[in-house]
C-alpha cells in the first residue's frame, strides 16, 4: 500500500461521556426504578423482621421479645408511603410487588413442604 493509498480511518468507538452518563442514571428510568423497588422489597420483607427480632432478643427477655414483635408491621408503612406519595409512586408499588410475591413464595413453599412431610408420616 502506498502512502496516498491509505486506509480509510475508522470512526472511534462512542464512549458515553460521563455527563450523559449520569443524565442517565438521574432520570427515573421506568425500568431501574421498577427493578429497584422489586428487588428493595424482596429484601425487605427477609431483612427487616429478622434484624428486628435480633435486636429484641438482644434487648429483652424471650417472653417480651414474642410479645413486641408483631410491632414489626409498622414497618409496612414504609412502602405503603412509597406507593402513595406521587413523586415515588412506581417504586413504592413495586416494592409492594416485591413484598408480596416473596411472601407468596415463601408460604407457598412452606405449605407445600408442610403437606409432602405430612403425607409421607401419614
Amino acid at each position: 500500500m502506498s502512502t496516498d493509498e491509505q486506509a480509510p480511518a475508522q470512526p472511534e468507538p462512542s464512549v458515553p461521556a460521563p455527563a450523559e452518563e449520569r443524565r442517565w442514571r438521574q432520570a427515573d428510568h421506568p425500568t431501574l426504578v421498577s427493578l429497584a423497588g422489586f428487588f428493595t422489597g424482596l429484601v425487605f420483607i427477609v431483612v427487616v423482621p429478622g434484624t428486628y427480632a435480633a435486636l429484641l432478643r438482644a434487648v429483652v427477655d424471650q417472653e417480651t421479645a414474642e410479645e413486641l414483635f408483631a410491632l414489626v408491621l409498622i414497618a409496612l408503612a414504609v412502602p405503603v408511603t412509597l406507593a402513595i406519595v406521587p413523586r415515588t409512586r412506581r417504586f413504592g408499588r413495586y416494592m409492594l410487588l416485591g413484598l408480596v410475591s416473596t411472601a407468596v413464595v415463601v408460604l407457598g413453599a412452606a405449605a407445600i413442604a408442610l403437606w409432602v412431610l405430612y403425607r409421607v408420616e401419614a
